[in-house]
This record gives C-alpha cells, sequence and structure tokens, in this order.
C-alpha cells in the first residue's frame, strides 16, 4: 500500500494579518486596538517582537480603551474572535 500524501497550505501574510491597516480600529478579548503602523519586513519585524524566530510581519497598536495606553508590536493572527470596527488605509494606494 501508498502512503498517502497530504498537502497542507499554509495561511499567507495577508491572510494572517487580516484588515489590521494604518488607521483601522478593532477589538477582541484583549482590548479595542488602533492600528499604528504595519511593519512587513521580516527582519524589522522579528526586532519588534524581540527576534521572534519565524516572524514575517508585525503590527503596531494601541489599545484604546486605556487612557495612557502605550504603543506596542502584536503577531498574532487575525481571528474570528478579532472583529473591524473601523477600516484603515488600502493595502495599497492606486497609481494616478
Amino acid at each position: 500500500m501508498m502512503p498517502t500524501t497530504v498537502t497542507v497550505t499554509l495561511p499567507g501574510a495577508d491572510d494572517e494579518i487580516g484588515p489590521r491597516r494604518p488607521g483601522a480600529i478593532y477589538q477582541n478579548t484583549d482590548g479595542r486596538f488602533e492600528v499604528l503602523a504595519l511593519v512587513t519586513d521580516p527582519r524589522e519585524a522579528a526586532q519588534l517582537l524581540r527576534n521572534r524566530s519565524g516572524a514575517r510581519w508585525a503590527v503596531i497598536v494601541r489599545d484604546t480603551l486605556r487612557p495612557d495606553g502605550q504603543p506596542f508590536a502584536i503577531g498574532s493572527a487575525w481571528t474570528e474572535s478579532d472583529y473591524l470596527l473601523r477600516e484603515g488605509a488600502p493595502a495599497y494606494a492606486p497609481a494616478a
């Protein structure tokens, strides 16, 4: 009997980032966050996430529910528990 081959497609960075573009506001059980910046350079993302190996991107957010909320970097993927409250800037600006 031949072994079965299973192909698994991993989510791309865009799938993991979801709609988190600069200016977006989203909420989940951890808080309500405004996206300040999206970092897609893997080297810079790893540095922001304290050298997390395999980092491909990072999102810099601020918790809007905390009056003293300071910006911080996250690398968690967009999930079903996250929901968008306000859209951010488009991923790419159309050419003029």
